[in-house]
């Protein structure tokens, strides 16, 4: 199975490192996925939702606010100021979680339109944990 090294970096250090087959990203442009021996590219990254497939096949979702990404055939770094990971052990961990990316997502001035469509997504990826 072919993979690439994902990184998602904040400025408090790493929230995700490791391999990935697939990872779909909210570029300015629109939202857009990434697989094995992607074209090269560097892009702004807007406020949304990075969605992870990882080797054995789970998804893992982090909000982000704002950032970079950078493509390469075999690596993806993505380098942003403010990212929330939606995982938890409970119900009391996934409540704190969803909190947190709300906050996040306040700080965020966009058009409230995209900001529902966000938080629908991390509403969607709580639940799939609970």
């Amino acid at each position: 199975m072919d993979t690439f090294k994902l990184e998602v970096i904040t400025p408090n250090g790493a929230i995700f490192d490791g391999d990935a087959v697939e990872v779909t990203l909210p570029g300015e442009e629109g939202e857009f996925g990434v697989l094995p021996h992607h074209a090269s590219l560097t892009t702004l990254l807007k406020a949304g939702v990075v969605d992870i497939v990882t080797v054995d096949k789970r998804t893992e979702s982090i909000v982000v606010n704002w950032g970079v990404v950078q493509v390469t055939e075999n690596k993806v770094t993505v380098l942003v100021d403010g990212a929330v990971a939606i995982r938890g052990e409970d119900e009391s961990d996934i409540a704190k979680v969803l909190e947190d990316a709300k906050k996040l997502l306040d700080d965020v001035s966009e058009s409230n339109m995209a900001l529902a469509s966000v938080s629908a997504k991390v509403e969607s990826a709580a639940h799939k944990l609970i």
